[in-house]
């Protein structure tokens, strides 16, 4: 049995799987926010609730766990980093998850384990190179190579919101000033094509505050400002992925999160795309995640492979 763990910064949840991706078992808590020490316990107590559910107690077997975490463990020191759960930075969290349950735990950037569930039997199943992104709150992105996990040298493969949004043109340019990234850089992808970018695009229109699902409402209802965010998200998003293509070329790129359920980007943005790639030629498929919410546990459980 596979157990996966996705440790956000609001919640923790759990997944057990049987070993042919059968969900088992499946459980939500709070996190205890700026307390790692009890987000360690919460996390091997939902380890628990997950065996004593499935009858692994009973019989003494414990299951394979793995946890996606929104930062990433450094290979230099081991700790953790770059995560916006930030009680987690700096510390050894592999290590002490391990001993607490007993045995080895893998762990991997949450957007990365959204990779690897949709390269294993979701949208990206069958293809070598999956690009997975998250466009939520934030912006994130993984990348999967043979259904396995691509960290890179330095642990950061596939951070690609946290570089500059490539051909800004003028519109771009004035938007990127509603604020610096939390990473301490300027106009970095993440500020534009994150949920949070799309609504501050809108209430830079029209200085009205509004979520993504009223804007996406209005949109469907011919809505002049929703229409003109909207043509800036897709020309933005294209530039993004057109990067992407440039660099890495993947075999199929799915979209996460809250944005990702916009239908509409599935027909505009590939076209849109091909303007950017080199060559003018790009026939990527984009797709949406299979598993939606549910990749990034899935994933996490997927970081044992199949034997």
């Amino acid at each position: 049995m596979r157990i996966g763990i996705d440790l956000g910064g609001t919640k923790i949840e759990v997944i057990a799987l049987s070993n042919e991706g059968q969900e088992l078992f499946r459980k939500r808590t709070d996190t205890p926010r700026f307390d790692y020490q009890q987000t360690l316990q919460a996390i091997a107590g939902l380890v628990h609730d997950a065996e004593t559910a499935t009858g692994e107690t009973a019989t003494g077997e414990t299951g394979t766990v793995g946890v996606g975490i929104p930062g990433t463990l450094s290979p230099v020191t081991g700790r953790v980093k770059n995560a916006n759960s930030v009680w987690l930075n700096g510390q050894p969290f592999d290590a002490d998850l391990s001993a607490l349950l007993q045995r080895e735990v893998r762990v991997a950037n949450d957007a990365n384990c959204l990779a690897v569930s949709e390269a294993v039997d979701g949208a990206g199943a069958g293809f070598p190179v999956v690009f997975a992104v998250i466009i939520g709150t934030g912006c994130g992105a993984g990348i999967a190579l043979n259904g396995q996990v691509h960290s890179g040298g330095n642990g950061v493969a596939g951070e690609w919101g946290h570089n500059p949004l490539p051909w800004q043109d003028e519109a771009d340019r004035l938007f990127k000033g509603m604020a610096d990234c939390y990473c301490g850089k300027q106009g970095c992808t993440e500020l534009f094509i994150s949920g949070t970018g799309f609504m501050a695009d809108y209430t830079a229109l029209t200085g009205e505050v509004c979520k993504g699902a009223e804007i996406i409402r209005r949109l469907s209802q011919g809505d002049l400002p929703a229409e003109q965010v909207m043509v800036n998200y897709e020309q933005r998003l294209a530039k993004a992925l057109g990067q992407v293509v440039n660099m890495l070329d993947p075999d199929v790129i799915v979209l996460g999160g809250g944005m990702s359920n916009v239908d509409r980007l599935y027909q505009t943005v590939p076209a849109l795309m091909r303007s950017r790639v080199f060559g003018g030629e790009c026939d990527t498929p984009i797709r949406k995640a299979v598993h939606g919410d549910s990749s990034g546990v899935r994933g996490a459980a997927w970081l044992w492979p199949k034997a």
